[in-house]
């Protein structure tokens, strides 16, 4: 069941009950900014992660992309 959006008066109320008073201004952007985040956010639950392994399994290395190929060459033939 999707949430209701957060209206600029919800956002006002929300932020003062924070402490983070905002000018009258910022309420409609901070309430777009939150929906539109709670949209990605709420896309992004609906992936199926199922065969995707946990990140402490994931062993960085060390890769050497062309352009680095390519700066290590032009150094060396700089020598």
């Amino acid at each position: 069941m999707p949430a209701a959006e957060l209206t600029p008066a919800e956002a006002a109320r929300l932020t003062a009950r924070a402490d983070l008073p905002l000018d009258g201004g910022r309420h409609a952007g901070v309430a777009a900014t939150a929906n539109h985040i709670h949209s990605v956010v709420s896309v992004l639950r609906e992936l199926d992660f199922g065969d995707t392994p946990p990140a402490s399994a994931y062993r960085a290395q060390e890769e050497n992309t062309e352009d680095e190929i390519t700066r290590k060459a032009d150094s060396d033939a700089a020598v």
